[in-house]
Parts: C-alpha cells; structure tokens; sequence
C-alpha cells in the first residue's frame, strides 16, 4: 500500500530520458536541495517552494503514459532533482507507488539524507545513482556546504541491500581533477561489488545562465571544462585501479541531473 494522496513539489518532468538510467525513462525533477554544489546547473530546482504542488497519484498517470515505452527498452522512472530526499515522505510513497505498480526506479541523489531516511528509501529503489562528488572531505564541504560521511553512509547502506549503484563524478579542472584524489577514491569503490557503473562527467557551463538571472554568484565563471585528454586519464585511473574480472567498469556521459 501507498498514499496516493502524498503531495511532493515538483520542478519538471522530461520524457524520453536516455542518460539518467537504463532504458528510456521518465525524469520527474523534484525541488528544493539542501546542497550548493558549485557547478549545480539546475539552481532554480534548490528552494522546495518554487516547485508545483503535485500528488503521488498524479504523477503515477504521468508515468504510466509510457508503460510500453519501459517495457521495450528496459526503462522506467528516474527520481531526481534538486534532492530528492529532501522530501522524504513523498518520495517514499512515490517509490512504493512505482513498485506496486511494477515500473522500474532510479534514485538519482547526493547520498546527502540521514541514516533514518536512508533506511526507509534505499529498499524501494531498483537502482541508486549515486553524484559522488569528491573523496576530500574538505573539499567536498567546500564543493557542496555538506560533509562527506553521508555519501560514504549511504553507499554502505546500499552494499548492505544488495542495491546496484552507478557512481556519477563531475571532473572539474582545478577542483575535482587530483590524480592522487581520485587514486584514493578508485581503491575506495573497489570495496562495493554492487557499483557497477562509473560515469566520469566533464564539468561544464550549460547552466551559468541561471545562476546570473537569479543573482547568484558563479565562482566558476573563469573555469573551462577539461580536455578530452585528461578525461581518458582519469579513466585510466579508474581502469587500472580495477581488476579485469571486476563489475566495474568507467563509461562517459552526459552531466548529472542534481
């Protein structure tokens, strides 16, 4: 059973998602985050109230549109935002409403909740991506204003479930691009036989514009995003810190949608 009636603030839905999970999905972007990554490109998703009022069933008729659309191609709902944990209510019932009604989840989060929220969201969910957006613990504050123990909770809690993870990494020149870093934080995935996945994002700029129009300052203004050189070795950094046998594997693709 699930509230039917649970009322969540939405930012948008996009249909056709390709990139955030497998299949062709359906994007519901939910609003308000409590994170300030400073390479978001979706600042207008951070404050809970700009978003519209809509309930559990609602938007299970949106996405019951596109049944045969998943049913052909694998796919399903991927849940993102925003946080989608910063609503926690709402996105429970969402994700047992999908469950109920067979329809593949992906949870695309920080991995920012608390370890309570956490517990009652993670056995929902088909398939976890996970933003990581640093292995620094300072540098993950001063990316995000969040510490790091969360993310690293939330991924223990998803090994403990048996919960498939794909791992998401925005490489950002001058930030996020420490070779020895990121060494680290290779060996450190290589404990979780349930990550599959590795997609290594190249920062970029789409979102600037959104940042100026609500005044916000954009300190990466003056960063450009890196070669395609340095993104090849960083996958070789991830590559050679996994064996051959291994699940794991590092793929590109587009930049996240948190």
């Amino acid at each position: 059973m699930y509230d039917k009636d649970a009322l969540g603030y939405i930012h948008s839905i996009y249909t056709g998602g390709m990139v955030d999970g497998p299949g062709i999905r359906t994007v519901v972007f939910l609003s308000g985050c409590s994170l300030r990554c400073m390479y978001c490109h979706n600042p207008d998703t951070w404050f809970r109230m700009r978003g519209n009022k809509k309930s559990v069933g609602e938007l299970l008729e949106e996405v019951e549109k596109y049944r045969s659309y998943y049913k052909f191609s694998g796919g399903g709902i991927t849940i993102s935002g925003g946080e989608p944990a910063d609503q926690p209510y709402f996105l429970q019932e969402l994700l047992k409403g999908c469950r109920a009604n067979g329809i593949h989840t992906v949870l695309d989060t920080s991995g920012c909740a608390n370890a309570e929220i956490a517990a009652e969201v993670l056995p929902q969910v088909d398939l976890l991506l996970l933003d990581f957006k640093a292995f620094n613990a300072e540098l993950y504050f001063r990316l995000t204003k969040q510490k790091i123990e969360r993310p690293i909770l939330t991924l223990k809690q998803a090994r403990e479930l048996g919960l498939p993870v794909w791992i998401r990494f925005v490489l950002v020149p001058g930030l996020t691009d420490n070779l020895d870093e990121l060494r680290e934080m290779a060996a450190f995935f290589k404990e979780f036989a349930n990550i599959e996945k590795i997609d290594v994002l190249p920062f970029h700029k789409h979102g600037e514009h959104k940042w100026a129009e609500l005044n916000y300052e954009y300190e990466l203004s003056e960063t450009e995003p890196p070669s395609a050189e340095f993104v090849e070795e960083v996958q070789r950094v991830f590559d050679s810190s996994f064996d051959s046998e291994s699940m794991m594997s590092v793929a590109f693709g587009g930049q996240p949608t948190t």
